[in-house]
């Protein structure tokens, strides 16, 4: 088993806690996934016990990272996407294409995706933690926030927190582009399917 504390990474713990709440796990979750004790894995998190390099990758797995995620200092040039190169995926059974911005950064809350908006697609109403901004690059959105309507077009932003309950839909017969930043990760979900090469702004999906 890991020995306790000494000197090691001060944000080790913060990291493994806040990627655990990103994916929605408690603590006993976690400890079933990696196989570990509840205590052990509370020590951890708040930094007063240092897992072994097996231990972590344990940790990492359960978490559907890499051992790197804990252990590598990203280079700058680590977090450059290229216009042509960008990772792209979509959700099985959505129709909205999504492109990543952001890079996987140790302990990053923001997340940023291009989205792809087929015409005439609609949304459900979701609501969660995190906030959210929302900036039409092409095409119109109307958004609905609360129960108000905004349309919205190129140009126009719009800046909320996620436990509102919102819901978006393009209802013209032309597709849209979305640049979505907020504090919800969907890169990571296991119902994702990668796109094989990047798709032009104005492709219907």
């Amino acid at each position: 088993m890991p020995k306790t504390k000494t000197k090691s990474d001060p944000n080790l713990g913060p990291r493994i806690r806040k990627r655990r709440k990103q994916q929605g796990l408690t603590l006993q979750a976690l400890c079933d996934k990696a196989e570990l004790s509840v205590g052990y894995l509370s020590q951890v998190e708040r930094d007063n016990a240092t897992p072994s390099l097996g231990t972590l990758a344990q940790i990492a797995q359960a978490l559907d990272v890499g051992l790197e995620y804990f252990i590598s200092t990203p280079k700058p040039e680590d977090s450059l996407t290229r216009a042509d190169k960008r990772p792209q995926f979509s959700i099985a059974g959505s129709s909205i294409v999504y492109e990543s911005l952001g890079a996987a950064l140790p302990g990053a809350e923001l997340s940023s995706y291009i989205l792809h908006v087929p015409a005439g697609y609609e949304s459900e109403i979701v609501h969660h933690e995190g906030e959210e901004i929302i900036y039409i690059l092409d095409g119109e959105i109307e958004q609905t926030l609360g129960g108000e309507v905004f349309h919205m077009t190129q140009g126009d932003s719009l800046h909320y927190s996620g436990s509102t309950p919102h819901s978006w839909a393009n209802r013209t017969d032309q597709a849209a582009r979305i640049l979505w930043t907020g504090t919800l990760n969907v890169l990571h979900r296991k119902d994702a399917i990668r796109m094989p090469t990047p798709m032009a702004a104005n492709d219907n999906v």
